[in-house]
């Protein structure tokens, strides 16, 4: 009997306002292997009335968006691959990885990839890919940090960022730029 391949998820969150007020595009790409380089699935969903930002609970504004993607589509990864930080200063003050780890029982693997350095996050907590002297900064939950930083280092691309984490970042912001009813 083979195992199930896992289900890894990376979402991305983009914002915008109008007349209506702040909304948001969350968009997620399904994969199955750390070095794939399409996509399984791709999924957007949009929100209206999200939370104003709040510097220090940027959590409050994220997590709703990134419930709703996987309840809209009845996602149940794995694995989750977020822009931003599991831990702010890598092991104990609480990030948005950490309040979705929280969020869903402790039972999906959280692992975040930030692209700049908070202030109290360690260098021991960046990686660099590709000819990139410029590390992503790595912080997990569910998974050990080094199997996290090798995971995200073995993702597909020869740059900085991962070739399936730009995806999700060029879907949310190509989607979030459209109206609702034309994603």
């Amino acid at each position: 009997m083979t195992a199930k391949p896992a289900t890894l998820l990376a979402v991305d969150v983009h914002y915008s306002s109008d007349e209506a007020g702040e909304s948001a595009c969350v968009a997620g790409i399904v994969f199955h292997n750390w070095d794939d380089d399409k996509p399984a699935k791709t999924c957007i969903s949009h929100i209206s009335n999200v939370a104003n930002y709040v510097p220090g609970e940027f959590y409050k504004r994220e997590l709703p968006c990134i419930l709703q993607l996987l309840a809209e589509h009845d996602l149940q990864p794995d694995c989750i691959i977020i822009d931003g930080y599991v831990y702010l200063d890598g092991t104990s003050k609480p990030g948005l990885g950490c309040y979705l780890h929280e969020a869903l029982a402790g039972k999906v693997s959280i692992i975040g990839v930030a692209k700049s350095s908070f202030s109290a996050i360690p260098a021991s907590f960046g990686i660099c890919r590709g000819e990139s002297i410029k590390p992503l900064y790595i912080t997990s939950l569910g998974m050990d940090l080094t199997t996290a930083q090798a995971s995200i280092a073995t993702m597909h691309g020869e740059y900085r960022l991962p070739t399936l984490l730009k995806q999700v970042d060029q879907l949310c912001r190509e989607a979030g730029d459209k109206p609702a009813s034309h994603a």
